[in-house]
């Protein structure tokens, strides 16, 4: 139990690479994914609510350990605890391993340091079947128990890259034969013109930055085009995941249909 309470720090998370899944559907989740569940904590009182999952981590020769409520509280960084916490290996993987399943979509996160937007970019990109993601520069640690709760067990789905330079990172994006596309709210082109000319039908990859401060400059200038997502009524900006979301199906969209033109963004 000491050993799994450590990992609510980054430090001990780096060292050892492992981290914890709080909850039941993002315990359901990792163990889909094979050898990564290490052990299962669960409390007594939870224990016949989540009998399922725990004969499966005992399938899956993960030792499961019944505690008091205590101390599964003590694991969860969850403010309403659901009983069950899971001890995982890390699941990143290198960029060049993720690249080298051609994608066609990729999301970079530059500098994302706000854990439930992080975790938010990672399901989006899940949801709308991106073959990577990228935490990059000074982004939150993906294995930070509240970017971890907000991916919905998306993590151990989608093909997540941690990375410390952006910079680099797209240059190993354009040497892929990407088109990197910067979504900045000052950008000199519409989201709604690169869709209605046809420009999101290759291989694309979004950058989406910061929180408070955007994208830095070196950055934006190593994108191919900088694009801003319309507004049609009177909000004055869009959060990053919300942007990421149209961003994605729009150009989800455009792949699978051929982006002739035909289409817009405009509300109805």
């Amino acid at each position: 139990m000491r050993r799994a309470a450590v990992l609510t720090g980054r430090d001990a998370r780096s060292a050892s690479r492992r981290f914890l899944a709080d909850g039941p559907q993002t315990v359901r989740e990792a163990l889909e994914l094979p050898d990564c569940v290490v052990e299962v904590f669960v409390s007594t009182g939870a224990l016949a609510r989540h009998h399922d999952l725990v004969q499966r981590a005992l399938s899956a020769s993960a030792e499961v350990h019944v505690c008091n409520e205590q101390a599964i509280d003590a694991l969860s960084g969850s403010r309403a605890p659901q009983g069950i916490v899971a001890v995982c290996r890390f699941v990143d993987v290198p960029l060049a391993a993720a690249l080298a399943a051609r994608p066609l979509l990729a999301v970079v996160a530059a500098h994302v340091r706000e854990p439930g937007n992080a975790g938010a970019l990672i399901r989006c990109a899940d949801a709308a079947g991106a073959g990577l993601v990228v935490l990059g520069g000074s982004s939150v640690d993906p294995y930070n128990d509240k970017a971890v709760r907000a991916t919905a067990g998306s993590l151990f789905h989608q093909q997540v890259v941690v990375a410390p330079s952006v910079a680099a990172t797209i240059e190993a994006l354009h040497r892929e034969g990407f088109t990197v596309l910067a979504a900045d709210a000052a950008g000199a082109t519409s989201l709604e013109t690169m869709l209605a000319d046809g420009l999101l039908r290759g291989r694309v990859a979004w950058l989406f930055g910061n929180e408070s401060w955007g994208i830095p400059a070196e950055e934006l200038a190593a994108a191919d085009r900088v694009v801003a997502v319309p507004i049609f009524g009177k909000a004055e900006s869009l959060n990053v995941a919300t942007a990421a979301a149209v961003c994605l199906y729009a150009t989800v969209w455009a792949q699978r249909m051929g982006g002739d033109g035909s289409g817009s963004l405009s509300c109805s």
